[in-house]
């Protein structure tokens, strides 16, 4: 028999309590609550452990376990969520651009297309840090407030480029197509970001969260609270134990075992 999304077990992990109509008032909440309660984290690449897409895997780490994920786990079990109660959603693949040097990305990310009585929206909660908080009309270039910071969705010839505001200055994240991806497509994307030597999920540490006016970041042994006034604290970890505890306390991740080797792990990315 295949797996089902165990939603009650979805709703009491996220603290969602609403209705559950196919709608988009529901979609916002539910994009709300799942970056702020599931963080964005690659401790099972940074592991070297295989990182697995099957719905049963996905659901039994990011809810049963607690865990987080990346976005081919958190958009694709947000995707199955969303089919299931009643949505129409396609899943699609984007060069990230953030950070990078424009055209030197893979098709390395995984986002939504989510449609809707009220048109086409994008839904993303499996880009980290930058990952916008609440979906996005599709068809327009205005300014689109979320509870953590506004974002454009413009095109760009034949493809859409996701910008976000940032301190004043408009920023493209990744570039993508409404071409629909299959589960092969993402399988693959994902094999390489998990286990490739020069990938950055198996060399670098990284998290994020967004509790309410809050966005959590943790780059190698780097950690960041943006605040929502534009403010920023930074605290630098020291040590392994230190970053376990910042991944426990701030995160919310219920950490993998054996301990010995996780902390082995987290030392290898403090400068």
């Amino acid at each position: 028999m295949s797996e089902s999304v165990d939603l009650e077990a979805y709703f009491n992990r996220i603290g969602y309590r609403g209705p559950a109509a196919p709608s988009l008032a529901t979609l916002r909440a539910l994009h709300a609550l799942h970056p702020s309660a599931i963080a964005f984290e690659n401790l099972d690449p940074l592991l070297r452990r295989p990182v697995r897409l099957d719905l049963a895997s996905v659901q039994k780490k990011l809810i049963a376990e607690k865990r987080g994920g990346y976005c081919f786990e958190q958009n694709g079990f947000f995707a199955a969520v969303l089919t299931t109660l009643g949505f129409e959603v396609a899943t699609l693949s984007a060069r990230v651009i953030f950070g990078r040097l424009a055209g030197h990305s893979r098709r390395s990310h995984m986002l939504l297309k989510v449609e809707l009585e009220e048109g086409d929206y994008l839904a993303d909660v499996g880009f980290g840090g930058q990952a916008p908080s609440a979906p996005l009309r599709l068809f327009s270039e205005e300014e689109q407030p979320t509870p953590h910071g506004s974002f454009r969705v413009v095109r760009s010839g034949e493809y859409f480029e996701l910008r976000a505001d940032t301190g004043g200055e408009w920023k493209t994240l990744y570039r993508f197509s409404l071409e629909e991806q299959s589960q092969e497509d993402h399988e693959m994307a994902n094999w390489y970001i998990s286990t490739h030597p020069d990938s950055e999920f198996t060399t670098r540490l990284l998290a994020a969260r967004l509790p309410p006016g809050r966005r959590l970041g943790l780059f190698n042994n780097q950690f960041s609270i943006r605040h929502a006034d534009g403010t920023v604290e930074r605290r630098e970890m020291e040590n392994a134990e230190e970053l376990e505890r910042v991944l426990e306390r701030e995160f919310l991740i219920a950490l993998p075992g054996p301990r010995e080797e996780l902390l082995q792990a987290l030392a290898r990315v403090i400068g």
